[in-house]
């Protein structure tokens, strides 16, 4: 179901800056401090060339170090898999090279304001993501309980669906300030954001998004709950996130994280190789025509498998091959259960409630199948009813939701035949890609009897399942009630002079630690937070026209509750 909320609600004053994800919790402004012609900071003369360890190559890590290098320091990115992370964009054996199918992040919003800076650096592409019943989907099937409807709009759908739609406008109108904080974070009202955000997080730390539905009228029907749960918003069902704290379902509508998504043209994976290979125009230090990749001789060193503190407070690296490294500084950025599992760390390397923090972190595991299709046949227009043969699919069978990706009629296309998270993802986990293949065109047979999906297939299936990769254990981030504590603690991290000296100089970043994660844009801020961490850590400072996050951290710290 299209996301109702922003548009039953947004204002649409064209003075009013894009609404971007900058907030509640932190409502510092990332867009702004990237784009300042004072730049990010400056290290003093005497530490450039100093080398800095990035553990991680995706988003986060990759341009944490970027930005590093730019001060005039020496990035070490480590990474045991690939440059990108979540960031995965492969493609299909002997097919068209320009098939590809996105195995994590595929769709973003244009709230993700920081990200689009680093989309516009690199000069990448955009265009609307095919979400349900989006401007960009010619049409959706809504297939429950064995029963199918056809839309193109929510209009056409029965008005069960539209009840279910309104219901969830009124429970966030009446529950959770909508307007009033959608409002405010267009205008970038600090104060009213902090005011609003304040007395929310203290109200619904404790409550899922389960018990926020039931506690309103408004969807005191269980029918509307169970629909909701299954079509959803934005980009489809929610009933995987409803054990988790309400407090992460309002970030993503009010900051509208759940719409106007756009993918990225060729793959969102180019992102982190184009700025692995980018030769920045200014930089201090470093002679022109630098890069990370220059600086690394071409790769990244491998991965990590021992972290620990040494003397005069060093943090020291090492790697597979058994190399060992000091840094007086190091940026993690992988997933937290890393530290606790893969990396064999030193108790030493963070306080205690960090470390209990990291082992309260709750995963959603996520999985996806793709399959590369001749033609985007689906476009087809049925004879009797003049509906497209096949469409966007929302459903309760295995599948539950299936996206068809083309890049115009005439070119072979891409079909991901199912995007599941939480259980219905671990239903597929002990199936092959082709015995997953088989159930979810079986299931889609179901939805569609005329239609033979298989006869257009032209390659293998490319399928991930985020909690069966050993260097992420799970596709994201989701807070489950009572987790608002732990999460601070995360994501306040890189303020350290109120550490011990031996706890210092260790930054965690990843989307993970942010309050938005799941999304790119989380894991952009979070190495940004990091970059003024290191900054700082080495005597350097942000010009006073263009503050850091860490220079305003006082006046916009997230909401502290108390601990007893």
């Amino acid at each position: 179901m299209t996301s109702t909320v922003p548009n039953a609600v947004q204002h649409t004053d064209t003075a009013a800056p894009p609404i971007t994800m900058f907030g509640p919790d932190f409502p510092y402004a990332y867009d702004d401090f990237l784009a300042h012609p004072a730049g990010l900071g400056q290290i003093p003369a005497t530490e450039h060339g100093q080398e800095v360890a990035v553990i991680g190559g995706g988003l986060s890590g990759i341009i944490a170090a970027y930005e590093l290098m730019k001060m005039g320091l020496k990035p070490v990115v480590y990474e045991a898999d690939r440059i990108g992370g979540r960031l995965r964009t492969v493609g299909f054996d002997g097919c068209d090279p320009s098939l590809t199918a996105e195995m994590g992040a595929m769709r973003f919003p244009p709230s993700s304001t920081a990200l689009q800076h680093y989309i516009d650096l690199v000069g990448l592409e955009t265009r609307p993501f095919p979400n349900p019943l989006s401007p960009a989907t010619p049409s959706t099937v809504v297939d429950l309980k064995g029963e199918s409807h056809y839309a193109e709009t929510i209009d056409d759908l029965p008005q069960v669906y539209r009840d279910v739609a309104e219901a969830w406008n009124a429970c966030l109108e009446e529950g959770a300030d909508f307007s009033d904080m959608n409002r405010a974070l267009r205008e970038r009202d600090v104060p009213r954001i902090r005011e609003i955000w304040s007395q929310l997080v203290e109200r619904f730390d404790n409550q899922t998004f389960y018990g926020f539905l039931c506690d309103s009228d408004a969807f005191k029907s269980f029918r509307h709950r169970e629909i909701f749960g299954q079509v959803g918003f934005g980009t489809g069902g929610w009933d995987t996130d409803f054990p988790n704290s309400i407090l992460e379902i309002l970030r993503v509508v009010y900051t509208e994280a759940d719409d106007h998504h756009r993918g990225i043209v060729g793959g969102s994976q180019q992102l982190p190789l184009r700025l692995w290979d980018r030769e920045p125009r200014k930089t201090v230090h470093w002679p022109l025509g630098t890069s990370l990749s220059s600086l690394h001789g071409g790769e990244p060193r491998g991965a990590v498998t021992r972290l620990t503190r040494t003397a005069g407070n060093r943090i020291t690296v090492t790697d597979a091959t058994g190399d060992i490294r000091t840094f007086r500084a190091a940026v993690f950025t992988g997933q937290s259960w890393l530290l606790l599992s893969k990396i064999d760390c030193d108790d030493a390397l963070f306080p205690i409630d960090h470390w209990t923090a990291m082992e309260r972190t709750h995963y959603m595991e996520s999985s996806k199948l793709f399959v590369p299709v001749d033609r985007p046949f689906w476009l087809d227009k049925d004879e009797t009813t003049g509906r497209d043969t096949m469409s966007m699919t929302l459903t309760d069978r295995m599948t539950r939701g299936t996206y068809l990706l083309d890049d115009g009629p005439d070119r072979p296309a891409v079909i991901c035949l199912s995007y599941t998270w939480c259980d219905d993802s671990l239903k597929w986990l002990p199936l092959s890609p082709k015995e997953r293949m088989e159930v979810m065109l079986k299931s889609l047979g179901e939805i569609y009897p005329n239609v033979d999906v298989r006869s257009h297939i032209i390659g293998n299936p490319v399928t991930v399942s985020w909690e069966n990769e050993p260097w992420f254990m799970g596709a994201f981030k989701a807070n489950l009630p009572g987790h608002y504590r732990y999460q601070r603690r995360l994501f306040t991290h890189f303020m350290q002079e109120a550490l011990p000296a031996d706890k210092r100089g260790l930054f965690l970043a990843g989307d993970d630690i942010s309050w938005t994660a799941g999304w790119a844009e989380g894991a952009v801020q979070t190495a940004l937070n990091a970059v003024w961490g290191v900054m700082h850590q080495f005597g350097g400072a942000t010009d006073a026209t263009n503050p850091g996050p860490g220079d305003v951290f006082d006046e916009i710290a997230p909401v502290e509750l108390p601990e007893d």
